[in-house]
């Protein structure tokens, strides 16, 4: 480490970094290095992978860069001399991490890209990274997506964390025009409406994207068991299959996942074991945490995932940051077995065709209420409330007035069943016995009671 690094505390995001003289480089291939000259530039394209040895030689300024002629700007690395390194296989990296702790995957990151590589921040409990940065006794950078719609409690954490740390999160905001596009086109909270993507890519992603055109490699919190649907393929570290580094190109942008093999709960022990500062949001039952629209507590028992975007589908719970790590085969809808099948059918009650479902709706007045369940039997959550549906349905046999049915409404029934309230899967809808239209559950609690309570209170 050079005296001039060797003497920071902290973070580089507390300091201004002076412009740098792009001074040479590789250019990488599937076969071979290819040495540039002092002073030429031209985009590399590498096929497998970026160069660490090339660290802070960026022609494109951090994320939170001012002129060089600011008093306190310094240079922390100095340009080092061109010479060939050998191509880093990350795979082969990832694989020979696989047992490594968080803590040795860190190390191995910042000493790997320096200044070229930031930690991506949240807000949330992955600021265990940041305490691993800290531990190695490196510098290191943080940034964080500011989206404008962020928890009161998440601004005043970012608070404590830069004053705990002495560090300057870099903050990314998206772009003033395409927010005023869309909220004068669509209103505030479109994402009700037809889906939260549009407002995470204008938000999050695009703002991102930016971000990480200024850095060889970023730095992430994604855990295998975050999202059992979509990202339980994470590696430790790897060639950044959606989003380009400053160099541009398939395989310029490294993205490392310290926490990949850590459950969640181990996080937590982490957390508490060194005194780490955390969300005041948690200690309200939230877990995974977003923007405040599309963020709410989750329930004992229920998926961190699930107080995400709550009214659409689970396949939909990414926001598009790490598109990349998603493996789903599109031709097999998510399933929580983990074998990538569903069952052929669930619940125990009776079947309605759409006719039923038709007849049920036209009637004014019944002989009998009806509790219906709109279901997809790949989906992980209506796999899940299975047990306790069939059980409301034993309960209310006989004499209770109440009958109970479902209706499979994926597929080409899809579209009928947004008409009459499908939003996300699983939906429960009670048809009253004098009343013509039906009425929706409101809660994700799908327990016997407070399914029996919701019946209660309307038959």
């Amino acid at each position: 480490m050079s005296a001039a690094a060797a003497t920071m505390a902290g973070s580089l995001s507390s300091h201004t970094l002076s412009s740098r003289e792009f001074s040479g480089g590789l250019q990488v291939s599937s076969t071979r290095v290819r040495k540039l000259q002092r002073g030429a530039f031209a985009p590399m394209r590498p096929l497998c992978a970026v160069d660490p040895g090339r660290k802070s030689q960026s022609p494109v300024a951090p994320l939170a860069a001012v002129p060089s002629s600011t008093s306190d700007a310094v240079t922390l690395v100095q340009a080092a001399e061109t010479s060939t390194v050998d191509v880093v296989d990350f795979e082969k990296l990832a694989s020979e991490l696989e047992r490594a702790s968080p803590l040795e995957i860190m190390d191995k990151a910042l000493e790997m890209f320096g200044n070229d590589i930031a930690i991506a921040f949240s807000g949330a409990e992955d600021v265990a990274l940041i305490e691993y940065a800290r531990l190695t006794g490196r510098p290191f950078r943080v940034f964080s997506l500011d989206t404008g719609r962020l928890n009161p409690e998440t601004y005043r954490f970012f608070d404590e964390v830069e004053k705990r740390y002495n560090i300057r999160i870099e903050y990314m905001f998206p772009d003033a025009v395409e927010v005023q596009a869309l909220v004068r086109s669509k209103g505030l909270f479109s994402f009700y409406e037809d889906g939260h993507q549009e407002c995470c890519r204008v938000r999050k992603v695009r703002p991102l994207r930016r971000a990480l055109r200024g850095l060889r490699a970023w730095i992430t919190g994604q855990r295998k068991d975050q999202s059992p649907g979509t990202r339980a393929s994470v590696p430790t570290v790897q060639v950044d299959p959606s989003f380009e580094g400053f160099e541009g190109g398939t395989g310029s942008l490294i993205k490392w996942n310290p926490v990949a093999n850590v459950d969640g709960q181990d996080i937590w022990r982490f957390l508490r074991t060194m005194a780490v500062p955390v969300n005041s949001l948690h200690s309200q039952g939230y877990v995974s945490i977003g923007c405040e629209p599309c963020t709410r507590p989750v329930l004992p028992g229920q998926h961190e995932r699930e107080g995400r975007w709550w009214w659409e589908d689970a396949k939909a719970k990414e926001c598009g940051l790490h598109k990349g790590n998603i493996k789903q085969d599109e031709s097999v809808p998510p399933s929580s077995n983990g074998n990538g099948t569903a069952p052929s059918d669930l619940f125990s009650v009776v079947s309605l065709s759409r006719p039923g479902m038709e007849n049920l709706l036209r009637l004014e007045s019944r002989k009998d209420s009806w509790l219906v369940v709109l279901y997809a039997p790949w989906c992980r959550f209506c796999q899940g409330m299975e047990e306790s549906f069939n059980e409301v349905a034993g309960v209310l046999g006989g004499d209770s007035g109440v009958k109970v049915g479902k209706f499979r409404a994926d597929g080409d029934a899809r579209a009928f069943a947004e008409e009459i309230g499908l939003v996300s899967f699983p939906t429960i809808l009670f048809f009253p016995k004098h009343a013509s239209k039906p009425v929706k559950y409101p809660s994700e609690q799908r327990d016997v009671d407070s399914l029996l309570a919701f019946v209660n209170a309307l038959r």
